[in-house]
């Protein structure tokens, strides 16, 4: 009987911490742009944009249609450095909608100046180690106004991300308005499709009008939830016209940047 006694003794020593992690369907990083292109009128229309998108029956439908029925979701906001604005929490019925779209406040943090993707990436693929739940996928979703120009290479850290298995997701913010449009690249989403996006399912989600931001992102968040919801894959331009910055060369974004102060402008 002793080794019943110890069986139990240690069974009763175990640490909470290795307690077995969640199961959902899905795993899904919210990383919302907010850099200096960006006003704070946009911030505005960003936060309540998602906080719209997850109080809709759509996205409430999509969660509960898993075979789980429930998503672990974290919302970070980014620029140069990264902020997480709202931790992991689980989200299976309407309430946890109502909740999560609650904390997400209109107060930004204006320290949060350039535009690194690359590292907005890699903070993002920290956040899924120890975070106590266990999907069947694993989901970044970026949004931006422009390229990557500071940081390590977008490429190698979109290629570093999706060789751990996790599908990154683009949503391209191509209004041409505020403070982003003398930054504006022509072709961004095709620039998201080259440099961005990967993994299997990956998609590019374009945003024209702010108008139509809060229907993009519940269209986009019901495509992650549900598996082979991904739209058509974007029409290829034929040719980048001569002197215009080439929205497939992945370090256009610093090229602009370096350009930008060989003028010396701030």
């Amino acid at each position: 009987m002793r080794w019943l006694a110890a069986l139990f003794l240690s069974l009763w020593l175990v640490p909470p911490a290795l307690a077995e992690d969640v199961w959902v369907d899905v795993e899904l990083v919210l990383m919302v742009d907010v850099s200096r292109s960006m006003s704070e009128h946009e911030l505005e229309i960003q936060r309540v944009g998602y906080a719209e998108a997850l109080r809709s029956d759509p996205v409430l439908a999509a969660i509960q249609s898993g075979y789980f029925g429930r998503i672990a979701v974290t919302y970070v906001e980014w620029a140069g450095t990264q902020q997480v604005v709202v931790p992991w929490r689980v989200l299976e019925s309407r309430a946890d909608l109502d909740a999560f779209a609650a904390d997400l406040s209109i107060t930004f943090n204006p320290a949060l100046r350039r535009t690194s993707i690359s590292e907005a990436l890699y903070f993002g693929a920290r956040l899924f180690e120890g975070n106590g739940y266990a999907g069947d996928r694993r989901v970044i979703d970026i949004s931006g106004d422009g390229p990557n120009n500071l940081g390590r290479p977008v490429d190698r850290a979109r290629d570093a991300v999706v060789g751990q298995g996790i599908v990154v997701n683009g949503l391209p913010l191509m209004t041409r308005e505020g403070l982003g449009a003398q930054w504006h690249l022509e072709g961004l989403d095709l620039y998201y499709e080259t440099c961005v996006i990967g993994g299997l399912g990956a998609f590019v989600l374009p945003v024209y009008d702010w108008d139509d931001f809060p229907e993009a992102v519940q269209r986009k968040m019901v495509m992650e939830i549900v598996v082979g919801a991904a739209p058509p894959p974007l029409p290829r331009p034929e040719r980048v016209q001569y002197g215009v910055p080439d929205p497939r060369d992945c370090q256009v974004g610093e090229k602009m940047w370096e350009a930008r102060r060989g003028y010396g402008l701030p």
